[in-house]
């Protein structure tokens, strides 16, 4: 019996014989073995993808831990700090301008520090920033869609405006898109000039209602000075191991999704930073402390464009990309300027009502939703 093989072209990659003396004889395929074809790279696609999820879910879980352990340790430590100070005899308004103020910065402040240690200015730049955009757009806009927030306090009016000086200096620092370590170290002595004024005017004033509002919350819930002194420890030990986690994962999540550090920083960043001040500032209002509630903002605010900025400066200097000018600074400069003009209530107080929260709400809800555009290439 012979066989005869006939070719055929290559592209097909399947050899025929023709098969005589046979009573089927006709064309059959050959029972050799067929060369491989990679039709596709789907197998390993998958694979990446896999990769690539499986790399994500460790700085996601950094993620979330770092910022909850951030808060709960905030928390501690402004509680610790403040008892402490009650105990050692300071000025129930000089706990609320200094060691409040001080303690709901410090998530801010310690982000923002590791963060220009470890080469990520953008990243400190944003969460300062970012942080300042969220407690009064996002957080008083909250507040004050759920209550309207009346400003009573002497103190707090003297105060607006030299926050709004102190945001134009901070802008008029990065109008050459650097901030240098002199421009830092500026920075941080406006912060202490600032902070002696406002000490000092704060003592003189027997009455005033936020030292009323502070009185009150001290003398209600006093915690003994052992304890206090455990937290402060505790708060600042865990204050600093939450943010390197925090850092870490919102740095890898950045260059996993191609987004900028800047860009982690003014969002999810900021918003797990200002944690500690939506909370204070929530449980003021519920309980009257008006005062108290848009303080926590306006001395968070003022940490954040000075001591903050000025930190990271001071460590490394920070290059600035332009739309932090034209873009973020500016609508922080506006959202200053907007809680200057409020509106003056029924008794000659200003007064943030829940049209103005919405308000709020709503360019903040905006300029989020802008970001998030940004990195999904939309905007």
């Amino acid at each position: 019996m012979g066989t005869e093989f006939n070719s055929v072209p290559n592209s097909d990659k399947v050899r025929t014989a023709k098969v005589r003396d046979s009573p089927h004889a006709g064309t059959v395929p050959a029972l050799l073995p067929v060369p491989f074809k990679p039709a596709s790279f789907n197998s390993f696609d998958s694979l990446n993808h896999h990769r690539s999820f499986m790399s994500l879910t460790l700085p996601t879980i950094s993620l979330l831990i770092g910022l909850i352990l951030l808060v709960w340790s905030a928390n501690r430590f402004i509680e610790g700090a403040a008892a402490t100070a009650y105990h050692a005899g300071m000025p129930s308004l000089l706990i609320g301008m200094v060691i409040i103020g001080f303690g709901t910065s410090a998530p801010e402040m310690v982000v923002s520090a590791i963060s220009a240690i470890q080469g990520n200015p953008g990243l400190a730049l944003g969460n300062a920033y970012g942080s300042n955009i969220a407690n009064i757009a996002l957080i008083l806009g909250l507040t004050a869609l759920i209550h309207p927030i009346t400003i009573k306090s002497g103190t707090l009016r003297k105060e607006l405006p030299v926050l709004l000086m102190v945001t134009l200096l901070g802008a008029g620092l990065l109008f050459d898109l650097y901030l240098s370590r002199v421009d830092a170290t500026i920075l941080l002595l406006v912060f202490a000039s600032v902070m002696g004024w406002w000490i000092w005017l704060g003592l003189r004033q027997r009455q005033d209602s936020l030292k009323s509002d502070l009185d009150v919350k001290l003398e209600k819930d006093p915690m003994p000075l052992k304890s206090a002194i455990i937290w402060l420890v505790v708060g600042i030990v865990v204050l600093v191991i939450s943010s390197r986690l925090l850092v870490w994962g919102a740095v890898e999540i950045a260059r996993a999704f191609g987004a900028s550090d800047l860009i982690i920083g003014l969002t999810v960043v900021a918003i797990g930073t200002s944690l500690p001040e939506l909370a204070s500032t929530l449980a003021a209002i519920r309980k009257g402390e008006h005062d108290l509630a848009i303080g926590n903002v306006i001395g968070s605010n003022f940490f954040n464009t000075l001591a903050v900025v000025g930190i990271a400066g001071v460590i490394h200097p920070l290059e600035i990309s332009p739309e932090v000018l034209y873009r973020d600074s500016l609508l922080m400069g506006l959202l200053t300027l907007a809680l200057f003009l409020a509106r003056v209530g029924d008794g000659g107080q200003k007064q943030l009502s829940r049209v103005d929260g919405l308000l709020l709400l709503t360019i903040y809800l905006g300029y989020s939703g802008y970001l998030i555009s940004k990195v999904l290439g939309v905007a």
